[in-house]
């Protein structure tokens, strides 16, 4: 085989590559998914008999439509309790759950935290990413993207007459783990990314800053996040 026909089948192999990639990442993650929520669904199907979720009676693996059913039957419950929960009673008995579950030592710290942080990232709370901004960290000279969290209370808030903003620089990939810094609002570089672009920027490893899908927003549609810092 020549050279020339070696470096022809190997462009080929890299066009294919970069076309079939994405794809075979996508399904692998999807399917790893199922079979992750599957397993913790599968107990929702207690009151059928094993021999007919198994492949012998009692022992072996679920077949993957029984898995299918439970993860199905999950959203559905899940969705009647969504709904239960927008009546009174059902707010009601979410509080006294949540007190019961406050009083309870040790599992009180992990679930308040765990409370805390689904709070934060809910899109309907103040306490959300607000703004996708540049800052100096970890040195001078040296920035990372960063998401402002709100503005921290007097008690935090220097003598100086500068007002602090709270700034939560998330890892790569990993952006569940990260920095909390305090930075001066006027040393906030803002930029024009929506929260969402300003984390597939960072799970990206800096690839990916634009939502291939959509089209380019307008500067100041409702796809991005506020122009201004809220104080």
């Amino acid at each position: 085989m020549s050279r020339e026909s070696v470096a022809i089948w190997r462009a080929n192999f890299f066009a294919g590559l970069a076309v079939v990639l994405p794809g075979v990442i996508s399904i692998a993650v999807l399917v790893w998914l199922f079979h992750g929520v599957a397993g913790i669904t599968d107990t929702l199907l207690f009151f059928l008999p094993d021999r007919w979720t198994h492949k012998n009676a009692g022992e072996g693996p679920m077949y993957w439509y029984w898995s299918l059913v439970a993860l199905l039957w999950a959203i559905l419950l899940v969705s009647l309790i969504g709904r239960f929960t927008r009546y009174y009673v059902g707010r009601r008995l979410v509080e006294l759950l949540d007190l019961a579950l406050l009083r309870v030592p040790l599992l009180n710290k992990i679930y308040g935290t765990i409370k805390q942080v689904n709070e934060a990232f809910s899109s309907n709370q103040k306490s959300s990413f607000r703004q996708v901004v540049l800052v100096e960290f970890p040195r001078p000279g040296q920035h990372s993207v960063g998401f402002v969290t709100g503005e921290p209370g007097p008690e935090l808030q220097p003598n100086t007459g500068e007002k602090l903003m709270s700034v939560f620089v998330p890892t790569t990939p990993n952006i569940t783990s990260g920095f909390l810094v305090l930075v001066p609002e006027p040393a906030l570089t803002k930029l024009n990314l929506s929260v969402t672009e300003g984390i597939k920027y960072i799970l990206s490893l800096g690839v990916v800053s634009r939502d291939p899908a959509a089209a380019p927003a307008a500067d100041g549609g409702e796809d991005r996040a506020g122009g201004s810092v809220d104080s």
